[in-house]
């Protein structure tokens, strides 16, 4: 059990997980005013949850990517959605390639581009992502597929493949 009641346990998971939440932000708002805004609220909103108990440290990523996504459709109710800062300004973690695959991902409908993320850069597994996402695991696999043949035929016109 892991619980969020003092501040080196709050500062470590803002450690290892602020890079992902940020991710995940972008890729919902395109925008890295509105990306560092969300990141900012869920890490509020954990620091909210202070006494709260989690079950482990994937417990904890889970419930930040859920908080997130949540977050995003606040943004995105509140703002158009604005294309200001490309994501090759990134100072990410990412290697060259992965970066232009992300900014690549920016050609699929959301849906398909949040499934794509967690699947292949966070690492969930297609049951996992359909259990985040509140879908039914034949649908994420569906549109995982349809993503795949999109991404490639982008990445062949792109000359990446």
């Amino acid at each position: 059990m892991l619980r969020i009641d003092d501040e080196e346990t709050y500062i470590g998971i803002v450690e290892e997980f602020a890079d992902m939440v940020f991710r995940i932000a972008y890729q919902n708002c395109f925008n890295k005013s509105d990306s560092e805004d969300v990141a900012q609220d869920v890490f509020v909103k954990l620091l909210s949850q202070k006494g709260r108990t989690f079950q482990d440290m994937e417990h904890v990523k889970a419930w930040l990517i859920k908080v997130t996504l949540n977050r995003c459709k606040d943004y995105g109710r509140l703002f158009d959605h604005r294309k200001e800062i490309p994501i090759e300004e990134w100072d990410g973690t990412h290697s060259e390639r992965g970066q232009e695959v992300l900014f690549m991902l920016e050609e699929l409908p959301k849906e398909e581009r949040l499934i794509v993320y967690l699947h292949y850069f966070e690492g969930y597994s297609i049951r996992e992502v359909a259990e985040l996402l509140g879908k039914k695991q034949n649908t994420v696999g569906s549109k995982l597929n349809r993503a795949r043949k999109k991404l490639g035929k982008i990445l062949d016109e792109e000359g990446m493949v």
